[in-house]
């Protein structure tokens, strides 16, 4: 998506939001009406112009009620019904309901612009490479756009990227001179990597975060004392340092830790099996047993499991971690597992709550519905002023810090490797790899 496709607006290294395809996004006074500007002389790797009538072909394909893309929750205040086309360039949205978020959700990689007509099986947008092929699991081939809109990139000619089966393969073909980068380097092979000389490790500080997913409305989980006692199980430290070899920082069951409006003044939360044992005798579960659902989706999460388990072994509580295969994890009983974990990316506060911390949203893995909760997301998510909307996600935060269905224990930091030839990968923010997948970026010296 990120090679093909173009956004309206963009993260950028420090996950703050810059234009792309728009030259403006503005919004009305009460953030109910908005007007978005297209840079002019952009046009998709056919040759046809970027146009407003695109972009609300776009919106209308994300939003479209009986095929619904994954786009779709972050853009749920938008009407498709209510959009205007002032002119080529221009087009005008009048949203269902105020919503501050939206530059911010038209920066999520998978709001790409596609022309109207739009079919997947020849995919066409505006980005930096166009489609040359395609072999599922295996690789993808991209080309040169020579028309690209930025100026000079992209500098490569061809990207090719490779889906290998392990990480072992995949650090494999980067010693072996076969690739010129991977993502997810394993925490193992840093050392190894770092002190070749022909080798750069590229390592990003991240809001990315690796939970484990408690159901508050399944036994025991449906008990606020059981869920903070497990969350009073967690060596947090000792958890950054053994699955994430120290890369990466505590955290204090709250995600979005670059937003503004982050709970930073929190009490930080630090291992207390004394009260979590206390708590899980008040709640009559002493000696609990439970199954964790895990699965090797990202560094460090099956780890983090099994670490887990032993830390939760103290205060009585029996773990049985379940390891299955990511099909599993994200088949038919995603979202049903009582206890599991997932993985994030970076996000704000309140697209984060939009994808899974609120009742129908796509991800709510935890079945979080506490009304008080949506009652001020819902409002934070309609607050121009800056300061009201800050103090609104505090008091959510505060909620869901006191008896949400979250332990999240840290942030990890991102991972990668190239080749010291390779040039233009930068740390970035976003949590996804390699400097977001930029390659457009990217170039060789001698």
């Amino acid at each position: 998506m990120i090679q093909l496709y173009d956004t309206l607006s963009i993260y950028n290294a420090d996950y703050a939001v810059e234009f792309a395809l728009a030259e403006s996004i503005q919004p009305s006074v009460d953030a109910r009406v908005w007007t978005i500007r297209l840079r002019s002389g952009v046009v998709f790797h056919n040759g046809k112009s970027v146009t407003a009538e695109d972009v609300v072909y776009t919106l209308r394909r994300i939003l479209d009620p009986a095929n619904p893309k994954d786009a779709a929750p972050s853009l749920a205040s938008v009407d498709p019904n209510n959009i205007r086309i002032v002119d080529s360039l221009t087009l005008q949205l009048t949203l269902k309901h105020p919503d501050v978020t939206l530059p911010e959700a038209l920066a999520v990689y998978s709001t790409g612009v596609v022309p109207v007509g739009y079919d997947p099986r020849h995919p066409v947008g505006s980005g930096p490479f166009t489609y040359s092929s395609f072999t599922p699991g295996k690789e993808s081939t991209f080309l040169r756009n020579d028309r690209y809109w930025r100026p000079g990139e992209p500098y490569v000619d061809k990207v090719t990227i490779v889906d290998y089966p392990d990480e072992t393969a995949r650090v494999n073909a980067l010693l072996a001179g076969q690739v010129d980068a991977i993502d997810e380097l394993p925490l193992g092979q840093i050392g190894s990597v770092g002190r070749r000389p022909d080798l750069r490790v590229l390592e990003s500080e991240t809001g990315g975060w690796l939970p484990l997913t408690m159901r508050v409305d399944t036994p025991p989980f449906d008990d606020d004392r059981v869920r903070q006692a497990f969350r009073l199980v967690v060596d947090r430290g000792q958890m950054v340092r053994q699955v994430l070899g120290g890369h990466g920082v505590v955290a204090n069951d709250l995600y979005a830790r670059f937003d503004p409006a982050y709970l930073s003044s929190a009490p930080q939360r630090h291992q207390d099996i004394a009260q979590a044992k206390a708590l899980l005798r008040q709640a009559g579960h002493e000696n609990l047993t439970v199954e964790l659902v895990t699965a090797p989706v990202a560094t460090g999460l099956v780890e983090s499991a099994h670490l887990f388990a032993q830390q939760a072994a103290a205060a009585g509580i029996t773990v049985h971690v379940r390891q299955v295969d990511p099909g599993v994890l994200y088949g038919d009983n995603y979202l049903k597992w009582p206890f599991a974990q997932d993985y994030w990316f970076t996000r704000n506060y309140i697209l984060q709550a939009t994808e899974g911390s609120l009742p129908g949203t796509p991800f709510n893995e935890t079945h979080w519905t506490d009304p008080r909760y949506v009652s001020l997301v819902t409002q934070a998510r309609a607050t121009v002023d800056q300061n009201t909307r800050t103090s609104l996600l505090r008091q959510a935060q505060q909620i869901e810090y006191d008896r949400g269905g979250y332990i999240i224990w840290g942030f990890f930091n991102q991972i990668g490797a190239h080749t010291a030839k390779l040039n233009g990968l930068a740390p970035h923010k976003s949590g996804i790899p390699l400097s977001d997948y930029e390659l457009r970026t990217v170039w060789f010296s001698a």
